[in-house]
């Protein structure tokens, strides 16, 4: 599964932009969007998703159940 940004949470920090291994991560209108085609998760870059990791507002970053979970 993708994750997704909760846009009423987002801050518009832009801390997980460069974070994302992948480029999935990029401002719309003042938040930050997450493209499910590129996110992987972070699987086989790093142990926990990085948009996760360095979001200053708990559970802003969550799991997109809209979309398969990732294979590598």
């Amino acid at each position: 599964m993708a994750y997704k940004i909760i846009a009423s949470q987002c801050t518009g920090c832009s801390a997980c932009e460069p974070e994302c291994p992948n480029m999935a991560i990029s401002e719309k209108n003042g938040t930050f969007v997450i493209d499910p085609a590129k996110c992987t998760e972070c699987i086989n870059y790093f142990d926990e998703p990085q948009c996760v990791a360095v979001c200053p507002v708990d559970d802003t970053c969550v799991i997109d159940n809209n979309y398969p979970r990732y294979s590598a």
